[in-house]
């Protein structure tokens, strides 16, 4: 399968990749890991995005379209993907729509969460990994740019037929068990 999932920051989306990625055998493909590993990596990339990631803004397009169109051009991706933070603006999106040809997207899941929730869960992962983007003042820009900016494609991939919400509230399990059955719908 070929899928989206999308929701604000802190939603579970990276949990939820991780557990439908095992169970279809299909890769994770975040951006956030690909952004982190440019920087780690010291690469041109990874500094542009650093820039943007400090302040809670989107990394721009050129970056992050390059950063998608290598991964989605390896091998382990011929049998499907989950793309997790990609695309979060309806120009990426025609740019993803160039990328996959004629195949397309299978679904997208929205996971929805409340925001009082996700701003203490982001704090919560901050304090646990170390992550120095995730303080308060960063989430709430992050998650007043992803009103923005990406909620917009909730109406262009509904329009599609292939959106499918998901309350991302709950323990993994459950909202594990409320994605697979919307997706088998």
């Amino acid at each position: 399968m070929r899928l989206l999932i999308m929701g604000p920051p802190g939603a579970g989306k990276g949990t939820q990749a991780a557990v439908i990625c095992e169970r279809l055998n299909i890769p994770h493909i975040s951006t956030g890991d690909l952004f982190r590993a440019n920087l780690a990596e010291g690469t041109a990339l990874g500094e542009e995005a650093k820039k943007y990631m400090d302040a809670g803004e989107y990394v721009p397009d050129s970056v992050t379209n390059g950063m998608v169109r290598a991964r989605l051009a390896e091998n382990d991706t011929a049998n499907g993907f989950l793309l997790d933070g990609y695309p979060r603006t309806i120009q990426q999106v025609a740019e993803l729509d160039g990328m996959l040809s004629s195949k397309g997207l299978d679904k997208v899941i929205e996971l929805t969460a409340d925001t009082d929730e996700v701003v203490r869960r982001l704090l919560n992962r901050a304090q646990e990994q170390g992550r120095a983007d995730d303080t308060e003042d960063v989430i709430r820009r992050r998650l007043e740019v992803y009103t923005e900016q990406t909620a917009p494609l909730t109406e262009l991939y509904s329009s599609r037929g292939i959106l499918v919400g998901v309350d991302g509230l709950g323990d993994v399990a459950e909202v594990t068990d409320r994605i697979f059955t919307a997706l088998n719908a």
